[in-house]
């Protein structure tokens, strides 16, 4: 009989291979491990690079949008940098897209809030690199974006606080309506807008509610996409934004032409200044630095006539205007107001022929109100315009009769009140009671845009709604006022403060319409005022 031999040895042996595959196990383990964490830490630094350039692109993108906000123009010269960001150097830069030229082009907006405006648009390419410090880890985004400038005269309407309209004749409004604020339409007679209506607020039919003016019951018809006239009225209801179904309603019945903040519509920019409040623009320049004073090629400062030469120097005029009688003075009553009103007289005919036409186009006026009675400019004899013609006053202004009704030109006035004195006005007229026949007024056509204040209701008060933003003194009873142009309201008036009533006039016959010369920028007025926009376009 055979001994078994030990067997230690062999347990030995397969002790080791055990170890081994441990062993062997472990280092796989710890080698995944290993590029797990590499990967992961690659990761980490391709996320760092890539959150690096991109807020390159957000910051030249913010640099491009305050320039614009703040001057209306592209930052000289473009924006460019570098800086760190953690362990990534970050450099940026911005160049004029190469698919175009420099200067901007005219641009169709079909979405957004902006959709049916045209825009003078130039398109950028923004760089961004992002490198890491210590892993070599490159990061390059470019991102195409386009500024966008909206001339503010292609609005039938635009207000930016609340807007009212509540007109008693019968009144057709031709061209988009558009508040930055609640809208209340209503209309004693009949109200026709043929355009797209929409509020950053909400749309109402009736009165505001501070207005202490009762609701009136005319129809209010607005087009809807196929340009027929559906009324707010429906089944005996009005349809506005206090309805639950306002959305869909308003939706189905006017395919999107009328829209609030319900819809989503917000806010649109208003006029570039660099600071404070789109009325800066109509303060002299002691006051602001984006006041139409600086714009201006010939200045009426306080009764002193300025010409402003190519070469920026200046030349007082004063008494040539004065001889020629470009300039004169006027007084006459104002009932609104109830003050008696100074006026420095411009006399658009003579100065056509005088050889001191602004040189672009732009004219500013200031008197600094003093005593009891009110300062302000002008405009008369004006049917006729040599070109076209702004004039911006931190007053009130006053156009006497016709104003650029014989080949007309692009016409624009900027003021802190804006008054419509009929071609059968006499200086002594206000001095008589309203149902005189001196009192009474005569047809006036008056081919404008224009931008003025007004006083808000509030407390029982009535502005006086749209249709009465540019202010009558006369008996108009069945005499018509017919108006082309824009109507823009971006401020409360600051020297005619007077509340609207009804006792200083009666209402003309309203043949208002938006001028569709504005959507032609070649046929713009000198200097008007544009929303900037920045808007990104594409991105890899």
């Amino acid at each position: 009989m055979y001994k078994i031999k030990s067997e230690s040895g062999f347990t030995i042996v397969i002790f080791l291979a055990l170890l081994l595959m441990l062993t062997l196990a472990g280092i796989n383990a710890v080698m995944t491990s290993t590029t797990e964490v590499d990967i992961a830490g690659n990761e980490m630094n391709e996320n760092n690079a890539f959150y690096a350039a991109e807020s390159g692109l957000e910051k030249a993108t913010a640099d491009m949008k305050y320039h614009y906000k703040t001057y209306g123009t592209p930052p000289d010269p473009l924006p460019s940098g570098e800086y760190a960001v953690g362990n990534e150097g970050t450099n940026y830069n911005v160049t004029f897209s190469t698919e175009q030229i420099t200067a901007p082009y005219q641009k169709n907006l079909v979405n957004g809030a902006y959709r049916g405006l045209y825009a003078l648009a130039t398109e950028y390419e923004i760089s961004s690199n992002a490198e890491s410090e210590h892993s070599q880890i490159n990061s390059d985004l470019r991102m195409m974006v386009e500024s966008d400038l909206i001339p503010l005269f292609q609005f039938a309407v635009f207000y930016e606080p609340r807007l009212e309209i509540a007109p008693g004749p019968a009144m057709t409004l031709g061209g988009r309506v558009h508040s930055n604020g609640d809208m209340y339409i209503q209309s004693d007679n009949s109200l026709t807008i043929n355009s797209l209506v929409t509020a950053a607020g909400n749309i109402f039919h009736g009165r505001y509610g501070g207005s202490g003016m009762g609701t009136g019951y005319g129809d209010v018809l607005i087009a809807d996409g196929d340009g027929n006239l559906v009324s707010m009225k429906q089944s005996g209801n009005w349809v506005d934004a206090y309805d639950a179904d306002w959305v869909d309603q308003s939706l189905s019945l006017w395919d999107g032409q009328v829209e609030d903040r319900d819809h989503g519509i917000t806010e649109l920019n208003l006029p570039v200044v660099r600071s404070g409040d789109p009325i800066d623009m109509i303060k002299t320049s002691a006051e602001s630095a984006d006041s139409y004073e600086n714009k201006a090629t010939l200045k009426i400062i306080n009764g002193t006539a300025i010409q402003v030469n190519a070469d920026g120097s200046e030349t007082d005029i004063t008494s040539d205007l004065i001889s020629l009688g470009v300039i004169s003075s006027g007084t006459f009553y104002d009932g609104r107001e109830y003050k008696t009103v100074q006026t420095m007289n411009i006399d658009v005919g003579a100065l056509n022929s005088s050889g001191y036409w602004p040189r672009n186009g732009i004219i500013y006026t200031a008197t600094d109100q003093s005593g009891s009675n009110l300062q302000a400019t002008r405009l008369v004899n004006g049917s006729v315009l040599n070109g076209g013609l702004t004039v911006s006053t931190k007053n009130p202004l006053y156009i006497e009769g016709d104003y650029n009704t014989v080949s007309k030109k692009p016409a624009a006035v900027m003021t802190d009140a804006m008054t419509i004195l009929s071609n059968g006005w006499n200086d002594t007229d206000g001095y008589y009671g309203l149902y005189d026949s001196r009192r009474k007024a005569s047809y006036t056509q008056v081919n404008v845009s224009y931008m003025t204040g007004n006083v808000p209701s509030g407390g029982g008060s009535y502005s006086g709604g749209f249709e009465n933003l540019p202010r009558f003194l006369e008996n108009w009873s069945g005499i018509e006022f017919k108006w082309r142009g824009s109507a823009i309201d971006l401020w409360e008036s600051e020297q005619a403060t007077g509340k609207w009533s009804g006792s200083c006039y009666t209402p003309p016959n309203r043949n208002w319409e938006f001028d569709t010369d504005l959507k032609d920028p070649t046929k713009l007025p000198p200097g008007t005022p544009v929303i900037s926009v920045i808007q990104k376009l594409a991105w890899r």
